[in-house]
């Protein structure tokens, strides 16, 4: 089983190597990493540095893979050194909303652009998209959080489109966006104070829970919007 992670040096992204490497006998890991290569498991995951925003070094590193049978993005962005989300109309900047979409959303799409040819010679080829259940525009009750709601809209829309193209050149792929649930990672930590008891997960049963609804997906169940314990989301 070959597998890449986007963002194998976060919180979700390096549970996730771990997660696979305990679970397959047989696995060929690779994962990305923006600034600070993990140390641990050196021996047992293939390291690749990437910007995820740049098309160029997307296109690169797919001419680095001929085979591919799974793929996970699990970069993200929610707040910044000296930006959060927006809490009203006043505080949104075009850099930051842009930003926004230049990190949660247009890197699937580039993904898929790219290494579409690699996945297609698997048996049961598969790229999930950690996504947000506050990018729900049904869900959505509280407004707010005007950029990070909108890049993980966009993001949604774009795991639908892709999955509709590829079923008719790809199918046997399933694509599918991911509610995690909130995550007990540095994206959340700020945060954190609000969130219900019990609610809080940490980053390796999340992990678990995106893997287990990997095992289960089938094409048939290709662009959906799922939460950490495979329930539909509206989108």
């Amino acid at each position: 089983m070959k597998v890449l992670i986007f963002g194998g040096n976060g919180g979700i992204g390096y549970s996730l190597c771990k997660c696979l490497l305990n679970q397959k006998t047989n696995i060929d890991l690779h994962a990305t990493y923006h600034n600070q290569q993990p140390e641990d498991h050196a021996n047992d995951i293939k390291w690749h540095r990437i910007d995820i925003t740049s098309e160029q070094e997307l296109k690169s590193l797919a001419c680095q893979f001929s085979s591919l049978d799974l793929i996970i993005n699990a970069v993200g962005l929610l707040h910044s050194t000296d930006q959060g989300p927006e809490k009203n109309l006043q505080s949104c900047q075009p850099d930051f909303f842009l930003h926004n979409m230049a990190v949660n959303a247009l890197p699937t799409l580039m993904i898929a652009k790219y290494f579409s040819s690699c996945l297609s010679s698997s048996e049961q080829p598969k790229f999930i998209t950690i996504s947000a259940k506050v990018g729900s525009i049904e869900d959505n009750k509280l407004g707010g959080w005007y950029s990070y709601r909108s890049s993980k809209a966009a993001l949604n829309m774009l795991i639908k489109n892709i999955s509709i193209e590829w079923s008719r050149r790809m199918p046997k792929a399933c694509i599918l966006s991911i509610h995690p649930g909130t995550t007990d990672t540095a994206l959340s930590k700020p945060f954190q104070a609000n969130v219900p008891t019990g609610k809080l997960f940490s980053p390796d049963k999340v992990a678990a829970d995106i893997l287990d609804i990997m095992e289960k997906a089938t094409p048939e169940s290709s662009g959906s919007f799922l939460t950490y314990d495979g329930q539909s989301l509206p989108w």
